[in-house]
């Protein structure tokens, strides 16, 4: 049931793009492993062997402090509507930062969001393909527009709080470098 690929084909970024929710899991040597969905439209592939995601201000930033100690990450996305299908991409990530050269290069990817506080550069060594047949069917009712409408009334200097009192260290109080790479 499950095939391998050493690279994205079209017909895989096909598939992803058409995802309007996929899960991000990453880990520490020890510790809690974070698991988290995604959704808006926040994830690009720019090539057959990398991913990016723009990733917003939230509750927490477990994905940041793990990349700096373990660059290991996985993205998992499931068919909910239409053929059954899941697609996992494996690889070796790390956060840009708005303070980063490459930010300018990779934020015109993505449609203007506030809150905008990394791009999850992600090298990909392994896709995995499975049925998916376990997989519910779900239809689409829409967008949440919560998040976005938070980060427009924080604005960036409420927003620059916010990251310097939630998200500066994850859960097991792992630095996130949200502020300078020494923090």
């Amino acid at each position: 049931m499950g095939r391998q690929y050493s690279a994205i084909s079209d017909r895989h970024r096909e598939f992803i793009e058409r995802q309007r929710l996929y899960f991000v899991a990453t880990a520490a040597a020890d510790g809690r492993v974070n698991l988290s969905p995604k959704g808006m439209d926040s994830l690009r592939v720019p090539g057959p062997d990398r991913v990016a995601w723009l990733n917003l201000t939230g509750s927490g930033n477990e994905t940041a402090a793990h990349l700096r100690e373990n660059p290991r990450m996985t993205l998992m996305f499931c068919a909910f509507e239409g053929d059954p299908l899941i697609l996992r991409l494996y690889g070796q990530a790390r956060a840009v930062h708005p303070r980063d050269e490459e930010w300018a290069l990779l934020l015109p990817l993505f449609p203007e969001q506030p809150g905008a506080r990394q791009i999850i550069d992600l090298r990909v060594e392994l896709v995995q393909t499975s049925c998916g047949f376990g997989v519910p069917l779900f239809d689409y009712v829409g967008q949440r527009d919560e998040l976005t409408r938070w980060s427009e009334r924080k604005g960036e200097a409420g927003i620059r709080e916010y990251w310097e009192t939630k998200n500066r260290t994850s859960l097991d109080g792992r630095p996130t470098g949200i502020l300078g790479p020494e923090e």
